[in-house]
């Protein structure tokens, strides 16, 4: 079954939404786009895309089944719900909420009007986090104790609306909303412990650099970093487990995993696609699958999220249970 699909928010990502459902999957169609500024509906028209003359229009498009809401994060909330009990099925850019209590009335809302409700953590899909997931998996480094996971760069700032705290910009949304996710998808257990250092050093309003450490309940502890002036970058990811270690440097994949007898190893060949967030989608919809990004999911790391923000208010570690 095919379906059809139109997009909230013509930026960056709504374009990026569009061309990536329109070359690998052929199971949605992407037939139109609504944004409030002239010049994104003008890029839509340029595209191919019919341009909505306004949302009502969009949501009484009966064709259209599937809708995906790319627009600043202060929005989301009233979008999706708006979109849900339109009868529409939805798909949310991350992050899909400021806090955890207004993810809360998207979830209320998607149960209430039984229609699919899910969050595009893509990132899941990320070849170097596919890595970390079958290195664990196949026990090559044993039980992992302790995770790093870094994201760096060099810009100085977080540019655009993200820059803005009154539509939810920032790294911690931004980036570590990506990162908390990967953590606590492999990593079942309940947070027991947060703390958190969100520095402000070229961002003014949001924070840009950010240290957060994480504590599960079994004992695993996680460090994540962020930052946006960093010149000499450390590894993407570095884990120590009970039976090795292993180093992922960068993007581009290059590491090796070296066990507790000096043993050293290649790391597992993975190569997924951020595609594969959307065929799950249709296949759901269509019955043949279990969606893998559910929202129950993406309340738990807005959960963890609320608390790193209270744990830097407080300048010290919250216990909790999440």
């Amino acid at each position: 079954m095919k379906h059809t699909l139109a997009i909230i928010g013509y930026g960056g990502m709504g374009g990026f939404h569009h061309n990536s459902i329109k070359e690998k999957v052929g199971c949605i169609r992407v037939k139109g786009a609504f944004d409030i500024r002239p010049e994104a509906m003008a890029k839509a028209r340029e595209a191919g895309l019919h341009a909505y003359g306004s949302l009502d229009e969009l949501l009484a498009d009966q064709e259209v089944d599937l809708i995906t809401v790319a627009t600043p994060n202060d929005v989301h909330r009233p979008l999706v719900i708006r979109c849900l009990e339109a009868g529409k099925n939805v798909v949310c850019e991350k992050p899909v909420a400021l806090n955890a209590a207004e993810l809360k009335d998207m979830i209320a809302a998607s149960r209430r009007t039984g229609k699919l409700f899910s969050v595009h953590q893509n990132r899941r899909w990320d070849r170097d986090y596919r890595i970390v997931v079958e290195a664990i998996r196949s026990g090559m480094i044993g039980k992992p104790y302790f995770i790093e996971s870094r994201v760096q760069g060099s810009h100085g700032s977080v540019s655009g609306w993200r820059g803005q705290k009154q539509h939810g910009g920032g790294m911690l949304l931004d980036w570590g909303v990506h990162m908390l996710d990967q953590l606590m998808d492999m990593t079942p257990e309940p947070v027991i412990e947060v703390s958190a250092c969100l520095q402000k050093v070229f961002g003014g309003e949001v924070d840009d650099n950010i240290k957060v450490n994480l504590r599960f309940g079994n004992g695993l502890s996680a460090l994540m970093e962020m930052a946006t002036n960093c010149f000499i970058s450390l590894p993407r990811w570095h884990i120590s487990g009970t039976e090795g270690t292993l180093i992922i440097h960068d993007w581009d994949c290059g590491g090796q995993i070296v066990q507790s007898n000096n043993q050293r190893f290649a790391l597992p060949d993975e190569h997924p696609d951020w595609s594969e967030y959307y065929i799950n989608i249709a296949d759901t919809l269509d019955g043949k699958a279990q969606l893998i990004v559910k929202p129950e999911q993406a309340l738990r790391v807005m959960r963890v999220i609320d608390t790193i923000f209270a744990a830097e208010e407080q300048r010290g570690g919250i216990s909790c249970q999440i």
